[in-house]
């Protein structure tokens, strides 16, 4: 059938069963729905999104062997905060992140997952654009801090987005579908670089050309919003229960005449009451003691993971590989980004998440430590690869897992406020990472990344609750 956009109600949607807000409660609605095309749309149309965003957080580590061949960055500094160094444009990245996640990523809970998702994604493609024409290094780091707002925003709305929009079955798997189509941008942005920074097309410096090819998700985002819905949780938090009945009810007409036969009869369950949101609440059991949790290991994650992706070309040359085949070989390394949420689609619903997450941590510790030691180009890069598969299974772990702690009412700024403690350790990782090359060469790096992946098992592994297969009412309380 032909598709609708979700910008009013579908006419024949007060014609579906349960339409009426007095009928079976929106989440077991939801969580009723099974697997058909229409559901996959959704979530292809928000990786969409999210491909835009992963390409605009990893070039990064791509563009910085060009920013310092533009001689407008040095690879390390003297001092521990040299803003003239590579570390600074990383940390201004991070910072921006940071703002984003903390301070802003909780206007999804008051305006909607759907126009913030919009908002978010001009906000960091216009300002990347911009970021691309700047010849300084604090105006680079400047527009990069605020390119990096509207990414964090973008990070935490889509995780949201997704975790409300589907059923408890398919949770898992959703975000790893999510996670294959962002990390794909990953070895296009590595492949552009490769190609692009060692040139000057047209006169202008080549990871200029990186930059400005990530700024094109503006003109998606307008050819995608109209097929997104709101979040039917969501609106129905906000006590808007016959609208969200109505978009449910668009929903469920697609998936019925996909799925072929009537649709399994929602199981009845207490729906959470329409109240109003407090970030106080985050400090209430027993989301007090998953905040925490969750905030301990987001700070160690982000250096685990951000030590390595945001540096492999530089981490490479510092092992005595030229620009031009660090990034090659980088390019080689970007390639298994996708293949570790394929993965996860497999494994993601059919393993314990938080086990997940710490299997992952326990092999980017392992293989890290043995990348540290090689010098072999072909083990560097297979220990690449290792690492790669690691973090990625890691991110498609805890982005589904940490969305799943809290309730509807506050899910986007909490999962920001926990979210943005990764965002606060990157920034200053990059001046670790960089402190740590220029004073013990990557066998420092790889220690630090090794003890902060032992932080991460050990917070998730003693202290994280178990939320496979469970509706999200269900592990709220």
């Amino acid at each position: 059938m032909a598709s609708l956009p979700f910008d009013a109600p579908d006419p024949s949607s007060t014609l579906q069963p349960g339409n009426a807000a007095a009928g079976p409660g929106i989440n077991a609605r939801i969580d009723r729905l099974p697997a058909t095309r229409t559901v996959w749309m959704l979530v292809f149309l928000l990786s969409i999104g999210g491909w835009f965003e992963f390409y605009d957080l990893f070039f990064t580590a791509y563009v910085g062997p060009g920013l310092v061949k533009s001689s407008l960055y040095a690879t390390t500094t003297a001092s521990f905060f040299g803003f003239s160094g590579l570390g600074a444009f990383v940390a201004a990245s991070f910072a921006g992140l940071f703002i984003g996640t903390f301070v802003v990523a909780g206007t999804a809970d008051r305006f909607g997952r759907k126009n913030i998702f919009t908002v978010s994604l001009l906000w960091y493609s216009i300002a990347t654009l911009i970021m691309a024409f700047q010849t300084t290094a604090p105006m680079i780091n400047l527009w990069r801090l605020i390119a990096g707002i509207g990414v964090g925003v973008e990070l935490v709305t889509i995780d949201t987005y997704v975790s409300e929009l589907m059923p408890k079955h398919l949770r898992g798997r959703a975000f790893a579908f999510v996670h294959l189509v962002q990390y794909s941008a990953v070895p296009s942005v590595a492949f552009l670089a490769w190609w692009l920074v060692p040139q000057a097309p047209f006169g202008l410096d080549g990871w200029r050309w990186v930059v400005i090819i990530g700024a094109l998700g503006a003109i998606v985002v307008w050819a995608i919003r109209r097929r997104l819905p709101e979040s039917p949780r969501w609106l129905a938090q906000q006590g808007r229960t016959a609208e969200a009945s109505a978009v449910l009810a668009t929903i469920e007409a697609r998936v019925a005449a996909q799925y072929g036969k009537p649709l399994p009869p929602p199981v009845a369950a207490v729906e959470p009451a329409t109240t109003k949101a407090s970030f106080r609440e985050i400090w209430q059991p027993p989301y007090r003691r998953r905040a925490i949790t969750m905030l301990i290991f987001n700070l160690f994650q982000a250096i685990g993971f951000y030590g390595f992706a945001s540096w492999v070309p530089t981490l490479l040359v510092a092992k005595g590989v030229t620009i031009t085949h660090s990034l090659l070989y980088s390019f080689v390394i970007a390639i298994s980004n996708p293949f570790g949420p394929l993965l996860g689609m497999a494994i993601a619903d059919r393993i314990e998440r938080k086990t997940l997450i710490v299997l992952s941590a326990l092999g980017i510790a392992v293989f890290g430590s043995l990348f540290a030691t090689q010098t072999s180009p072909a083990m560097l890069m297979v220990l690449g690869v290792l690492i790669t598969l690691s973090g990625t299974l890691l991110s498609v772990g805890y982005h589904a897992y940490q969305t799943e702690l809290f309730p509807t009412r506050i899910r986007a700024r909490a999962v920001g406020f926990v979210y943005s403690m990764s965002r606060l350790s990157a920034m200053f990782s990059g001046f670790m990472i960089a402190f740590a090359l220029r004073h013990f060469e990557t066998t420092g790096v790889f220690a630090l990344i090794s003890a902060s992946m032992v932080m991460v098992m050990v917070s998730i592994g003693l202290f994280g609750p178990r939320t496979n297969q469970l509706s999200l009412d269900e592990i709220s309380h």
